[in-house]
């Protein structure tokens, strides 16, 4: 079971995070991940620095979009998540998106990217 949160009650490397990929500042986003990340997003897993990194500079690099930062939740110490919406020229629009994160201390160990349940 999760709690909601302030967006400003997210921890710190995941507000600097969301504000990197957002700034499409691969080298900043990249930093606040562990040696060795896992992202999934549209059901691809990447795994290590370097699949991460391409997949940083490369998500939706076709499309142009803004983000919005809607909600946030904690699920416990080390579990969070951040409702974000995407509106663009992509296929249908308007995407609301889950970002599940899991920290190991102050560094993104994992980032699972979904639709909002």
């Amino acid at each position: 079971m999760s709690t909601p949160v302030d967006i400003t009650d997210l921890p710190a490397p995941i507000r600097a995070y969301l504000t990197a990929h957002g700034a499409r500042d691969t080298g900043t986003a990249l930093r606040h991940f562990t040696a060795t990340p896992v992202v999934v997003d549209d059901g691809v897993t990447y795994r290590g620095t370097d699949e991460v990194r391409d997949f940083l500079a490369n998500a939706g690099s076709e499309f142009t979009y803004t983000t919005e930062l809607r909600g946030a939740e904690r699920v416990d110490d080390a579990r969070w998540v951040a409702q974000q919406r995407l509106e663009g020229d992509f296929p249908g629009g308007v995407a609301d998106l889950d970002h599940r994160f899991t920290l190991d201390g102050d560094l993104i160990a994992e980032l699972v990217i979904a639709p909002v349940a």
